[in-house]
């Protein structure tokens, strides 16, 4: 898979803010249309998913008492980044599950 962004290919879980290297194992993604291995991904046990769970919980409380206007400018800016790197993340959605480039990009 060729991206502009290798970066943006990650195989670890987001957690409290860090990317989580550890889990309960891996899995082997597969594109489905060449049967080609992709990448090999940690998988999430349990303890990491209480982990995302309470973080998620912390984060919630801090997001809702930001004014929606704030809200609105990270969202933007998360939708900035999207369309920046639009066509590697195309890419990635098409090798990952075999669905046509043009349908990724939308």
């Amino acid at each position: 898979m060729k991206l502009h962004d290798m970066s943006l290919l990650r195989n670890a879980s987001y957690i409290g803010g860090a990317w989580q290297e550890g889990g309960a194992g891996s899995l082997t993604v597969i594109n489905p249309a060449t049967g080609e291995s992709i990448a090999e991904i940690v998988t999430a046990g349990r303890e990491q998913t209480e982990a995302a769970i309470a973080a998620a919980h912390d984060a919630m409380q801090s997001w809702r008492e930001v004014p929606a206007k704030a809200r609105a400018q990270v969202l933007r800016r998360w939708f900035d980044l999207m369309m920046a790197h639009q066509e590697d993340l195309a890419i990635i959605m098409t090798t990952e599950q075999g669905k046509a480039l043009a349908e990724s990009r939308g």
